[in-house]
């Protein structure tokens, strides 16, 4: 199983007025967080994005345990449980500075061809770096 690590702070445009991070926001960390993850092994969105393949959302689920506040260093785990075929699924976990479990999530994104919108194998590339991790 392929696991990476990725840290965001919080900023103050991203909290509600009690100095806790907005639901809404944690979907652009779980963003951040698998380009980042996929960047890690060499991979990048751009470039697939660029040679014709998108990669939507299909499905997310969150479930918070605590709140993120403000300027805390949230440390985000990303993790592909599986080889991906035509579709990828991305599990994390949020962690606080303290270490603490603050959030748990996963989303199902597709591979689509960007000419067509329909649903394509992953890039040989993308799956060449992952092999080793499964």
């Amino acid at each position: 199983m392929y696991q990476a690590e990725t840290q965001i702070r919080v900023r103050y445009a991203e909290t509600d007025q009690m100095g806790y991070v907005y639901y809404g926001n944690y979907a652009m960390y779980f963003e951040v967080a698998r380009v980042e993850a996929m960047r890690s092994i060499g991979f990048s969105y751009k470039e697939m994005e660029d040679n014709g393949v998108m990669m939507p959302v299909l499905e997310s689920n969150i479930k918070y345990h605590k709140p993120g506040k403000y300027d805390e260093l949230l440390t985000i785990k990303t993790r592909i449980p599986q080889v991906p075929g035509v579709r990828i699924r991305f599990e994390y976990e949020v962690y606080n500075e303290a270490n603490e479990l603050i959030t748990e999530a996963w989303t199902t994104l597709t591979f689509l061809k960007k000419d067509n919108h329909r649903p394509t194998r992953p890039p040989k590339n993308l799956l060449d770096l992952l092999n080793e991790y499964y």
